[in-house]
């Protein structure tokens, strides 16, 4: 093709390739999506504040324990959670991250 030079080409494949997007996504990202997600959904959605209030030290010791000490009132604020926002997918520690930061 005479009139396409070299240097065209040349910069029409190096501006292609800068452009593309990137596909990767790490892990570490990904979590921090996740967690502004369900604290967005969490503190946005029309609830009880006095029941994720009493369930804030529960909360904490949750997450220091890494999921093994768990308080009634963690209990009760995770189900209510579960029940009024159905479409929520996420863990019992995401929510309760996002219940710690209110």
């Amino acid at each position: 093709m005479p009139f396409l030079s070299k240097p065209f080409i040349t910069s029409l494949f190096i501006t292609a390739c800068w452009i593309s997007p990137a596909h990767a996504l790490d892990l570490t990202t990904q979590n921090l999506v996740v967690t502004t997600y369900v604290t967005s959904k969490v503190t946005s959605a029309p609830f009880d504040h006095k029941l994720l209030l009493a369930a804030h030290d529960d909360a904490a010791a949750f997450i220091a324990s890494d999921g093994q000490l768990r308080g009634a009132q963690l209990e009760s604020a995770l189900v209510y959670l579960r029940q009024t926002q159905p479409k929520l997918h996420a863990s019992d520690l995401e929510l309760a991250q996002a219940i710690l930061v209110q």
